[in-house]
């Protein structure tokens, strides 16, 4: 047996390479026999045999894959391939928000325009009806002070001598207006080529934009020069200066307007309604140059203000195209048929525009749709608050202040209009004038009286009644801000004022026609105004922590905002 081991192992060694594979099973069994006689071989050759044992199963199984990869199993394996959205749970369900909120910015954005132009409505008939009467009532207060004894150390108060200034510029600069002839401005905008009109244009909206932004601090700065207390040092050129610069701002600011229309009204005349098209085409330009912008909250707030005023000013720009045209034509109904298609056209790409615009400003910004009911709540409480007792500006006043419309030169302008383009002659048209004036008292009283009650309505769902039933203490009548009595203590616990308020909170009272700084304290100090404001260092922290949809969060309160600031732009 000894002798048949050691024959084996020589031809174990010695075999030829194709003998190899098919020994490779046959030394396997015969290892243990050989073993058993002490005389194995040796521990080399066996791991090679090993080695190429698994080598062998290698290249069956690379054979076998080979045949499986055929193109009707890859086919079969796209078709049936299946993956799991559940996964990343929180990525799908913040697009599927995104997806919602860009639904519903059309309608929550349309309620806000909604209330906003018919706040710009109720600013713009109060110049036509109210400021009359009460223009009315302080001047025979005035002619009739001696009759009673100088019982008042005011002649006027501050709010009949803001009237009387109001009307006396619209008067001069109506009377003004006749010197400017708006058939030679027509013919000659006209005979312009469509790009030079195009970039006119362009040219008279960022002139009106600058206009308004300048504008109402004219006006403040006139109104507070005229009811400034007479005891304190003279800090200031004077009324007369301030009342001329006024008038100019509104002569000028009118003209501006003047040349929108007449340009409109050359677009809407025509041939191939080229100049329309592009003017209308513009609006979509503005699309670029708004979205890919970073907007925070009270950004997208200031240019929610900038479109509601551009909205209603095209809307009376609208009205005093279709009043020049009616004239020219003889006030033929048929006329107005053919100019509805291009006034809708023009009203339908505006509205377009604003709703893609604001729909892709909160999608890259990851500002939810309910920011739009901030905003109504921030202008609603603007009219509650003009009505109270204590309210130190008029509503016309602060509704300028926040969305740059300034009815003045708006008025003054369609008053122009509508005298040049109706001919009063007889008892009868005199009468259905005045007829019209009523009516337009009744229009502004319902319109008053509506936007009151949702105003309220507005300011208990955002539960900001504290800001209006409970003011900052100041300090009395007449007395001047900066004495020691009129520093306000904390003993409430709601009110807490610092140094730098207190003359602040003190002019309240005592300056009430400027509110430009006497807003802060009232707003700051209230600690009802944290459902609108979250400090920069919380902001980190909560977008650090959470990836789910919220508001991008404001440096300062909404009711802070001044419009005129930023002329609708955003702040970098």
């Amino acid at each position: 047996m000894a002798g048949v081991g050691d024959a084996a192992a020589p031809g174990e060694g010695g075999g030829s390479g194709a003998d190899g594979p098919e020994r490779d099973g046959r030394g396997e069994a015969e290892q243990p026999g050989g073993g058993g006689g002490g005389h194995g071989p040796p521990p080399a050759p066996q791991h090679t045999e090993t080695l190429g044992f698994y080598e062998s199963d290698r290249r069956r199984e690379r054979r076998r894959s080979r045949a499986e990869l055929s193109l009707l199993r890859f086919l079969s394996a796209e078709l049936t391939r299946g993956y799991f959205l559940e996964h990343n749970e929180a990525k799908y369900t913040e697009r599927r928000e995104r997806v919602y909120t860009c639904m519903r910015i059309p309608r929550e954005l349309e309620k806000l325009m909604v209330f906003g132009i018919f706040l710009c409505l109720d600013a713009f008939l109060y110049v036509f009806t109210l400021l009359p009467l009460r223009v009315f009532l302080a001047l025979f207060r005035l002619f009739t002070l001696p009759c009673y004894g100088l019982r008042d150390r005011r002649l006027l108060q501050p709010a009949q001598v803001c009237d009387i200034l109001k009307g006396v510029i619209l008067v001069i600069c109506y009377f003004m207006m006749h010197y400017v002839d708006y058939s030679m401005m027509y013919h000659l905008i006209r005979g312009q080529s469509v790009i030079k009109l195009y970039i006119i244009y362009n040219m008279l909206e960022v002139a009106d934009r600058l206009f308004s932004s300048f504008g109402q601090d004219i006006l403040d700065a006139l109104y507070w020069t005229a009811t400034e207390p007479k005891e304190r040092k003279r800090a200031h050129i004077g009324v007369i200066p301030h009342f001329f610069m006024a008038v100019l701002y509104v002569f000028l600011h009118a003209i501006l307007i003047m040349v929108q229309a007449t340009t409109l009204n050359v677009a809407f005349n025509s041939h191939n309604k080229s100049l329309l098209t592009i003017m209308m085409s513009n609006n979509f330009v503005e699309i670029k140059g708004s979205v890919f912008k970073k907007f925070e909250k009270n950004n997208l707030f200031q240019m929610s203000n900038s479109d509601i005023k551009e909205r209603f000013t095209n809307y009376v720009l609208l009205l005093i195209v279709c009043l020049r045209n009616m004239e020219q034509f003889s006030w033929n109904p048929d006329h107005l048929w053919v100019l509805f298609p291009d006034v809708c056209m023009v009203i339908a790409s505006e509205t377009a525009v604003d709703i893609v615009k604001h729909a892709f400003i909160t999608k890259f910004n990851d500002i939810t749709a309910d920011v739009y009911s901030e905003y109504r709540a921030s202008l609603a409480f603007d009219l509650v608050s003009s009505r109270q007792k204590n309210a130190y500006t008029d509503y016309s006043d602060s509704v300028a202040r926040r969305m740059g419309f300034i009815p003045l030169p708006l008025a003054v302008l369609l008053i122009r209009v509508v005298t040049s383009s109706i001919k009063v002659q007889g008892i009868l048209s005199y009468a259905c004038v005045i007829l019209f004036y009523f009516g337009l008292i009744s229009l502004k009283v319902l319109n008053s009286i509506v936007l009151l009650g949702k105003s309220c309505q507005y300011v208990k769902e955002a539960k900001m009644e504290d800001k209006l039933f409970n003011p900052p203490p100041a300090s009395a009548p007449g007395k001047p801000p900066n004495k020691s009595q009129n520093k306000c203590k904390p003993s409430q616990g709601t009110w807490i004022c610092f140094s730098t308020e207190e003359n602040l909170s003190a002019s309240v009272t005592s300056q009430p026609v400027h509110p430009k700084e006497n807003v802060i304290p009232l707003l700051v100090a209230s600690s009802s105004d944290q459902f609108l404001t979250t400090p920069d260092g919380d902001e980190k922290d909560i977008t650090q922590e959470s990836s789910e949809l919220k508001h991008r969060s404001s440096k300062k309160d909404l009711l802070e905002v001044d419009r005129f600031t930023i002329c609708g732009n955003r702040i970098d």
